[in-house]
C-alpha cells in the first residue's frame, strides 16, 4: 500500500500544475533549469497588430547570460519575445519583423521593477517603459502582425511548441503582473498600470489575475500581499 502511495505521488509531482489566476501572486524561479517553466492561457488568441505587454521582474543575475522572461511561441517559430541580454540591454522581437529592437534601460535589480513595451503595426513607434517611464520611441516592425496559434511560456526560450528549453537561457528571478492588452495604452494608463491605480482598463489579452496557468518544473507560485 505504501509503495502504491509513494508511486501516486510521485506520478502527480510529474504533472504541470493548472490553476486559475495569479492575482497577488509571484513566479519565483530559482534557479537555471532546462525543464522548469509557466505556460500563460491568454483571455484571447494572439492576433496582434499592436500591444502594450507589462510585467515586474526581479533578478540578480542580470549581465551574467542572456535569459528570457516572456515568449510567445507558434508551432514553427518564436514570434513574440522579450529577454536580457547578458550586455544588460533588453530586447524585443517580433517574428516578421526580421530582427530585434534593443532598448538601454537602468539595470534591474533584486527589487521588482515594473517594465512595459507599447508597439504599434501601423506606426512602428516601439517602446520599453521603466517604473512608469517611456525611453526613446524605435521605428520597428511597420506592417507586421503578431499571429495567433500559439503558446505563451514565461522564464524560457522555447525552440519547440512547449520545449526545446536551454538551461543557459532560462530566466532567474521573480516575475509577476503580467498583462497584454491589444492595443498601445496612452502614457496616462500605463503609469496607472505602474502605480496598480483602479481606473486602468482591464488587460484583455493576458489578465494576470484571472488567467489560467500550468506550472512546470520548480517554479514557485508565492502568494504576496501587494
Amino acid at each position: 500500500m505504501c509503495k502504491m502511495l509513494e508511486l501516486a505521488v510521485f506520478l502527480l509531482c510529474l504533472l504541470p500544475m493548472t490553476s486559475g489566476g495569479l492575482a497577488d501572486k509571484v513566479l519565483l524561479f530559482p534557479q537555471k533549469t532546462d525543464d522548469s517553466y509557466v505556460k500563460i492561457t491568454p483571455e484571447k488568441p494572439l492576433n496582434l497588430t499592436a500591444f502594450t505587454l507589462c510585467m515586474r521582474v526581479a533578478t540578480e543575475q542580470q549581465g551574467q547570460r542572456d535569459m528570457f522572461v516572456f515568449s510567445y511561441r507558434i508551432p514553427d517559430m518564436n514570434d513574440l519575445r522579450v529577454w536580457i541580454e547578458k550586455d544588460k540591454t533588453i530586447a524585443l522581437y517580433i517574428s516578421r519583423a526580421n530582427s530585434r529592437v534593443y532598448f538601454n534601460l537602468p539595470p534591474l535589480s533584486n527589487f521588482l521593477t515594473h517594465l512595459c513595451f507599447t508597439w504599434s503595426s501601423l506606426t512602428g513607434h516601439t517602446a520599453a517603459w521603466m517604473n512608469g517611464q517611456r525611453s526613446i520611441y524605435r521605428k520597428y516592425g511597420i506592417g507586421c502582425a503578431v499571429r495567433p496559434g500559439g503558446a505563451v511560456v514565461l522564464g524560457q526560450n522555447p525552440y519547440e511548441l512547449l520545449g526545446g528549453f536551454d538551461a543557459e537561457q532560462s530566466f532567474v528571478g521573480e516575475i509577476t503582473d503580467v498583462n497584454l492588452w491589444d492595443e498601445v495604452l496612452p502614457a496616462k494608463e500605463i503609469k496607472g498600470v505602474y502605480a496598480n491605480t483602479a481606473t486602468v482598463k482591464m488587460p484583455n489579452v493576458i489578465n494576470w489575475r484571472t488567467a489560467e496557468y500550468d506550472k512546470q518544473g520548480i517554479v514557485e507560485v508565492i502568494q504576496e500581499d501587494f
